[in-house]
């Protein structure tokens, strides 16, 4: 069952001058069931932290000012799971929607940590396959504030998303506002980079077909 929800949070900004267009972000959240994949969602568009969700799938649209620039989220909560073994969690359809990805798994629970693993192997074969440079994805270890039940270090975290050429967090969605906040903002930066490295490459190629063209053209005169 899928859910589609429209929030509009105003976040206060430096308003710089003139008018910056309009910055759209889509963004997959993913993981294993119980790891807090919606509770970091909502935490992030509302600040408050609920414990407890359905077996829903929900997309949220969330508007903001950052720096004067209004900024679009499209975030997908996805449905996973409960089995981290199973593997009919993310399809090409998510994957070719998102601009960029958060994976959650709870420090608390190995087995998230491996499904959250095989899912950002997915994606970056999936994004590369499809001719992408760099791949946006944030690596998050949630539920920090259970210390005493952890099971997944800070360093394999890390070490993940060091191999992978992705970020890493480690958080707690019932603590703070901040970790949430900051995981967002942060994978929003990567998407801009990520956009950036791409018009670049296609000039690059576009400017070589061109020079190709000419001397090609001048070689058979």
């Amino acid at each position: 069952m899928l859910v589609q929800l429209r929030t509009a949070f105003q976040q206060a900004g430096k308003m710089s001058e003139g008018n910056l267009p309009k910055l759209e972000a889509k963004i997959l959240v993913i993981g294993a069931g119980k790891v807090g994949k919606s509770a970091l969602t909502v935490r992030f568009l509302t600040r408050r932290f609920i414990g407890e969700y359905g077996n829903i799938e929900s997309i949220y649209t969330h508007n903001v000012m950052m720096g004067g620039r209004e900024v679009c989220f499209s975030i997908w909560d996805s449905v996973c799971p409960q089995a981290a073994e199973l593997q009919g969690c993310m399809n090409e359809k998510q994957v070719r929607w998102a601009d960029g990805f958060i994976l959650v798994y709870s420090i608390c629970d190995r087995t998230s940590f491996h499904f959250a693993r095989q899912q950002l192997q997915r994606i970056q074969q999936l994004k590369r396959k499809s001719g992408a440079v760099k791949v946006p994805v944030i690596l998050v270890g949630n539920k920090r504030d259970l210390q005493h039940r952890r099971t997944v270090s800070s360093e394999e975290g890390r070490l993940l998303a060091l191999s992978t050429d992705s970020g890493f967090f480690e958080i707690s969605s019932a603590e703070t506002y901040h970790g949430a906040l900051v995981v967002f903002h942060e994978l929003l930066d990567m998407v801009r980079d990520s956009r950036s490295s791409t018009k670049k490459t296609v000039s690059i190629r576009g400017l070589v077909r061109s020079m190709s063209a000419v001397f090609g053209r001048r070689r058979t005169d």
